[in-house]
């Protein structure tokens, strides 16, 4: 490719993707390698005609010892020579990847593109021009193709993206190191070279030397229909995810107390299987704060996705960092779990007056010399001294209750089944208990059989959000039962 055709190759890519503009800022990431040296040089033509306002930034990650100091010294010449303002950083790549047990390449982007994002900043910058080319590209679509199975990762390197001040722009995609190299021997640039590109301990050298050479004798154009398909790829995806977004919007709960996330699983079941797995990682990056834990991974979807089609009641599938997705009957729940003991909860009535629960509810309760027809949050017991004193606690094994109208009595654990309730939820619900240990009513679900009758005044009880807002999970659980008799 001669310099010219370089130049209009690029230009022309330029202009399609809308990646600069006049008078704009722009910080250059230079290694002092063929790619970043090329495109520093590249866009210096470019300043006079586009009014453009350059800045380089070498980073030294303090891998390479000396001969990194010498790169970063090699750009700062270069910078002098070609009168663009210079920033040099150093990072201790080392150090923080003991801090945070990761990989060698993965923490060096990191604090590199920290760096970035500084200097972005110090020059209220529009562009973070990266040096990416088409081989790389390459290479990272078909590592992606070999390790995963998600096809939005096939999007690969985009071109654009937003990045603290404005955009990370990478004009370098629709070219190829070979073409890079032709150009800086044209202008006589003489970049240094990173010995550790030639190792192939390292998972992308070993595609750029074993496998692209493969590749280009079969296609020498590879590399443009590899950013034709990312690109296709990545429009594609913008709009499922538009629409799984508007999914998540219409039918997901995530209540504002805590990190959790529900929905019916009928109404999830509506939409098409694209949108399905979109939503699920919506979620889960919503869940984890943006920071999804590397160990997601498509099992973890393919598992959540037959969760769906579970028959069982009460199913739960673990997921990184104590995220638990719970299939209760029709409602699906993702919620964090810290393991602790489980421990009973008792707190004793004051009658009359508003009793604050650990649920986020009240009872209030007052003396009534008659009564109204009970809902289910509402309840009337006589004013008769061998009930006291009420009791409001949590479930306790072997709990049985006498339920109004049927002849005999049955398990808590029983009822909690018969209604539906959520697992997770069946510990923490509330239960009315007399003084002699007699269960009088799940609030808010079933009642005891109590008789009313030669009582000259009553307790009245009723059960509400402490905040006077939507009504609990557990009130439209009841009310679903309620209305379906």
């Amino acid at each position: 490719m001669s310099n010219q055709s370089f130049e209009q190759t690029v230009m022309v890519f330029i202009k399609k993707h809308q990646l600069l503009k006049e008078e704009a800022t722009i910080v250059v990431g230079v290694s002092g390698g063929a790619d970043s040296i090329a495109l520093l040089h590249y866009l210096c033509t470019l300043r006079d005609k586009w009014k453009l306002h350059i800045a380089a930034v070498s980073v030294d990650h303090g891998l390479r010892g000396r001969q990194s100091a010498e790169d970063v010294k090699f750009v700062e010449q270069l910078c002098a020579l070609w009168q663009v303002t210079f920033v040099k950083e150093k990072v201790d790549v080392k150090k923080e990847k003991n801090k945070l047990q990761e990989g060698t390449q993965l923490v060096a982007r990191k604090l590199r593109y920290r760096v970035f994002e500084k200097v972005m900043e110090q020059f209220d910058a529009d562009y973070l021009a990266l040096a990416h080319h088409g081989d790389d590209q390459l290479e990272t679509v078909l590592m992606r193709l070999t390790q995963h199975s998600n096809p939005s990762l096939l999007a690969g390197i985009p071109v654009k993206r937003k990045f603290s001040t404005g955009e990370i722009i990478r004009p370098f995609l629709c070219t190829t190191k070979e073409a890079i190299y032709h150009y800086c021997d044209q202008h006589q640039l003489m970049p240094r070279e990173d010995p550790s590109n030639q190792s192939v301990d390292y998972t992308r050298n070993f595609y750029r030397l074993n496998v692209l050479p493969f590749l280009k004798e079969k296609n020498q154009n590879i590399h443009r229909q590899v950013q034709q398909l990312t690109e296709r790829i990545r429009e594609d995806d913008k709009y499922l995810t538009q629409k799984a977004e508007e999914m998540v919007s219409e039918i997901v709960q995530f209540p504002s107390a805590g990190k959790t996330a529900s929905f019916s699983i009928p109404s999830f079941l509506q939409y098409p299987i694209a949108l399905q797995r979109r939503a699920f990682h919506l979620i889960l990056n919503y869940l984890y704060n943006h920071q999804i834990p590397d160990k997601i991974s498509m099992k973890h979807e393919e598992d959540f996705l037959t969760l769906l089609q579970q028959s069982r009641a009460n199913v739960t599938i673990d997921l990184p960092k104590s995220l638990h997705i719970t299939k209760s009957y029709q409602e699906i729940s993702f919620h964090f779990q810290i393991k602790q003991p489980k421990k009973s909860v008792a707190q004793k009535l004051h009658i009359p007056g508003v009793q604050a629960l650990w649920n986020g509810f009240v009872i209030e309760s007052s003396i009534s010399t008659f009564t109204k027809q009970e809902s289910h949050h509402s309840m009337y017991l006589p004013n008769d001294e061998s009930l006291f004193p009420l009791i409001v606690r949590t479930r306790q094994a072997g709990d049985r209750m006498k339920i109004r109208g049927l002849n005999g009595s049955k398990k808590v654990k029983d009822i909690f089944i018969d209604k539906k309730i959520p697992i997770e939820k069946r510990d923490s619900w509330p239960l009315l208990v007399g003084n002699n240990g007699t269960i009088l009513w799940i609030i808010g679900l079933t009642k005891a059989e109590i008789l009313l009758e030669k009582m000259d005044t009553f307790i009245s009880l009723h059960y509400k959000s402490a905040a006077k807002k939507a009504e609990s999970t557990e009130q439209n659980i009841s009310r679903r039962h309620h209305d379906a008799r």
